[in-house]
């Protein structure tokens, strides 16, 4: 009896320990699956199906060069070569992993468009990128963010999960990914972003009004992709709506008051002791423009006028001052020990 019940202890203790191994197993899966690469930190690779929408949000094409940070396997880069014809490459510190992407894109064809070096992502030159991709921890993102806002207004930038702290996505979009295990199990996020020009400060320029040039100034101030601020038409001021750079691209539309003319008297009269001294105001003109920013320069055209009637002329404008747009902190660009 002894016996046989020390035995049942044995055997209940043995059943415990293969429940407690059985369930770290499970717990472990995911991130057993995950790692694919050699050293210290965890590959994930981003599902297919989200490389494709993010390609497709990208709005990549053939004249693109598209530069994949931390690329792991090759797959964006690939995946960009093969079915939108660009060109690009990858970098990435796992030899390993290296000598997986490049053989993967000598399997697909594309090793004249596709290539992979072994190199720091933030050391990496992205002058070449019209479009950055990339998986990597909101740390790493947020200390890329200044080097990426130094870009080429244009620049298009998209990336699986995770944001860029207070730059806020000019798109973005959640897919259901059931094999997709680690993160937020189940789903995927992409965030898109366009790097914005940079237009904060004074702005000069001429408009026809009446058949003579009138002097239009603004001031804008800049919180990343989103601007507003002041337009002055001769001694009119008005505010200027919130508007968001695409790039070099812009349109913002503004209502100014009609330039004032002497109220008349009873008598018709309209100068002289007999008037009241104040002006007749008349229906807020609209104005709406549209433009692209070049440096110091703006060039678009400007739509006077509402549906009853209106005119579109060329509008430029140059800045005589330049403002100071937030960008965020522009915090200290290290290396971190994680990667996709």
């Amino acid at each position: 009896m002894g016996v046989s019940q020390g035995k049942g202890i044995r055997m209940n203790q043995a059943a415990r320990w293969l429940k407690i191994l059985g369930l770290c197993i499970a717990l472990f899966a995911p991130a057993a699956a995950a790692q694919e690469g050699r050293g210290d930190v965890v590959y994930v690779p981003t599902p297919q199906v989200v490389v494709d929408a993010m390609l497709k949000m990208a709005k990549v094409g053939a004249n693109d060069f598209v530069i994949d940070l931390g690329s792991g396997d090759g797959r964006i880069v690939i995946t960009a070569a093969k079915k939108h014809g660009a060109r690009g490459f990858g970098v990435d510190l796992d030899t390993y992993l290296l000598k997986m992407a490049n053989a993967n894109a000598k399997k697909e064809g594309v090793t004249d468009r596709a290539r992979f070096i072994e190199q720091n992502l933030f050391e990496t030159d992205l002058s070449q990128a019209t479009v950055i991709t990339s998986y990597l921890l909101p740390e790493m993102n947020e200390q890329l963010r200044p080097k990426i806002l130094a870009l080429k207004p244009g620049t298009r930038v998209v990336a699986h999960d995770y944001a860029m702290g207070e730059w806020d996505p000019d798109d973005s979009d959640t897919l259901i990914v059931p094999e997709k295990t680690v993160g937020d199990p189940g789903k995927s996020y992409i965030f898109f972003w366009i790097v914005p020009a940079r237009v904060a400060g004074h702005w000069e320029s001429r408009i026809m009004a009446a058949g003579k040039p009138e002097s239009w100034q603004f001031n804008f101030e800049q919180n990343f992709q989103l601007v507003h601020g002041t337009a002055r038409a001769g001694k009119r001021e008005v505010k200027v709506p919130q508007f968001r750079m695409a790039g070099e691209q812009f349109a913002f539309k503004v209502e100014v008051p009609a330039a004032g003319k002497p109220r008349s008297n009873s008598t018709g009269q309209s100068n002289g002791a007999s008037t009241t001294g104040k002006l007749e105001r008349g229906k807020p003109v609209t104005y709406q423009f549209r433009g692209w920013a070049k440096g110091d320069v703006i060039e678009g055209n400007v739509i006077v006028g509402d549906d009853s009637g209106q005119r579109v002329m060329p509008w430029r404008a140059r800045q005589t001052a330049r403002g100071e747009p937030n960008m965020g902190a522009a915090g200290a660009i290290t290396v971190a020990g994680a990667r996709r």
